[in-house]
């Protein structure tokens, strides 16, 4: 047997992931960008169901009022995508609504003042305007980190090493989103599963006129079939007599959103009335912004990479977290019940699909704004059972995940030093707040209990995020274990051309405002 040569071992690092034909500023053609935009837009509702879903009620809202935040939410995400795609980051990236504000939502619900309220819309409508007063307080903190570049400056701590267990656990951390939901109801969620990664991995290279239609439109023909097939079970009667969870989770009637929603609604600022601010509430709902900031900068980093572009730039970055801040500000103002972050499902997407284009993202965020206003057809779409999205997120949250570990290949993980920053940042960063979930299930309440509520706040929503845990831990052991003679281990040789804007001539092409804004906006 002749002998393996190493280079049959290994494979060299790649700036540039293989297989993707269209990359970040660059297009497919209109119809094929249309309707992979509407995917996007697709996948994105689940979310913006999700948290109306669970906060809504718990509000004292009626199904009209859950409506009515899903619209306004959709709408504030389609605006701000826009806002983020043209003059932030410019990465193609959803963004969408958060679920890192709900611990701090449900604090603010769960005030004394406003649960006394004996009138239940009298009782929404309160809430919902102190949500937006700690909303709009809050965004300041984005906004400021970003414009006044604190933030890119505090991202020179980032290596390749730091970074690939927070993208990691950016998709591991939402684990109890996959499977677990797709469990409610396996008749529905295990054949989507099944179906999206058959159509879209093992029958990928099917082709209609040279355009690798499976592929690309895997999620929105899983989708169509699995919904079909769900809204048969509904009407054939399977579950007139099951239980309460089963029903809600597998019915496609049960959601009210349909027969609550209006023809035609255009959200607008202020709609629920003007916000009331609380200090204690404000300082409590800055965690949440903390925790988005830190997410959607992992998101960033994926985004990049599943777009075929360069890690983004300090000043970019920033760029990208003061948008993100003006978008939470917009959240306070419409009243979305809750802020934003860049869209984990959509970034996978970008994997599954290997189109990473810019366009069809604005395009998505067109649909959002479109269907947003007519109540009527959004609400039919909004009305597919969230099983079906938690058996797209098994494949899309895991795909992000990887690509949060691709980053390993510029470091040198034969060191010891390497192995114990991402094992331990990786096992911590899950374990933690894991932690912090089940004794929330168990006690109905976190582990920060005080008389001082915007600390319990602050704790109980840091420790929650796996992403933000994994930071803390992976940043702060990377910068002060052996960092000496560790830079090439690390893979800076790799990292530090990327961090200005004049360290790498594609940046220019990726990165550079449109309508020639540079000029009287210039990057450093």
């Amino acid at each position: 047997m002749s002998e393996v040569k190493p280079e049959e071992i290994s494979h060299s690092a790649m700036e540039q992931l293989q297989g993707f034909e269209y990359c970040i500023d660059s297009n497919p053609p209109w119809g094929e960008a249309i309707i992979l935009g509407f995917q996007h837009y697709i996948l994105a509702l689940g979310t913006a169901v999700m948290i109306p879903a669970v906060l809504v009620p718990m509000m004292g809202g009626s199904d009209g009022d859950r409506v009515r935040v899903v619209q306004t939410l959709l709408f504030v995400t389609g605006i701000n995508t826009l806002l983020q795609s043209l003059f932030g980051t410019r990465l193609p990236t959803v963004i969408g609504g958060s679920y890192a504000f709900v611990i701090p939502v449900m604090a603010i619900v769960q005030d004394s003042s406003l649960a006394a309220i004996p009138d239940d819309h009298e009782r929404f409508l309160q809430s919902m305007r102190a949500i937006q007063g700690a909303l709009i307080v809050s965004s300041s903190i984005q906004i400021i980190l970003g414009y006044s570049q604190l933030w890119g400056i505090f991202s020179r701590f980032f290596s390749p090493l730091g970074m690939a267990p927070v993208v990691a656990l950016l998709g591991f951390g939402l684990f109890e989103r996959g499977f677990p939901v797709v469990g409610r109801c396996v008749e529905v969620g295990l054949p989507m599963l099944i179906l999206f990664v058959v159509l879209s991995q093992y029958l990928k290279n099917v082709q209609i006129r040279e355009i690798p239609i499976l592929e690309r439109f895997s999620l929105f023909i899983c989708i169509a079939l699995v919904w079909a097939y769900a809204q048969i079970l509904t009407s054939g009667g399977a579950y007139n007599h099951s239980t309460e969870v089963t029903q809600i989770n597998c019915r496609t009637d049960r959601a009210n959103l349909i027969s609550s929603a209006p023809w035609i609604k255009i959200p607008y600022p202020l709609q629920w009335g003007a916000p009331t601010f609380s200090a204690g509430q404000s300082f409590g709902m800055v965690s949440a912004v903390l925790v988005s900031l830190i997410e959607s900068t992992a998101s960033y980093s994926a985004a990049a990479r599943l777009a075929s572009a360069t890690p983004p730039p300090a000043h970019i970055l920033s760029r990208g977290i003061g948008w993100q801040g003006i978008g939470i500000l917009l959240c306070g103002l419409f009243g979305t019940g809750t802020g934003s972050t860049v869209s984990v499902e959509n970034v996978g997407l970008l994997g599954s699909t290997r189109i990473g284009s810019r366009r069809v993202i604005q395009i998505c965020a067109g649909f959002m704004i479109f269907f947003s206003m007519l109540g009527k057809f959004g609400a039919l779409f909004a009305s597919i059972p969230f099983t079906i999205f938690a058996a797209v997120y098994c494949v899309l949250f895991g795909l992000v995940a990887a690509v949060g570990l691709s980053f390993l290949q510029f470091t040198n993980m034969n060191s010891m030093r390497n192995l114990f920053i991402v094992g331990v940042s990786i096992f911590l960063g899950l374990s933690v707040p894991e932690y912090f979930f089940r004794y929330s299930m168990a006690a109905q309440r976190g582990p920060a209990h005080t008389k001082a509520g915007w600390f319990n706040d602050y704790i109980n929503t840091i420790f929650s995020s796996p992403p933000t845990v994994g930071l803390m831990v992976a940043v702060f052991l990377d910068n002060t274990l052996e960092v000496k003679d560790a830079g090439r281990d690390r893979g800076m040789p790799w990292w530090v051309p990327f961090r200005s804007f004049k360290g790498d001539s594609r940046n220019e092409e990726f990165y550079s405002l449109p309508f020639n804004l540079n000029r009287f906006f210039p990057p450093s």
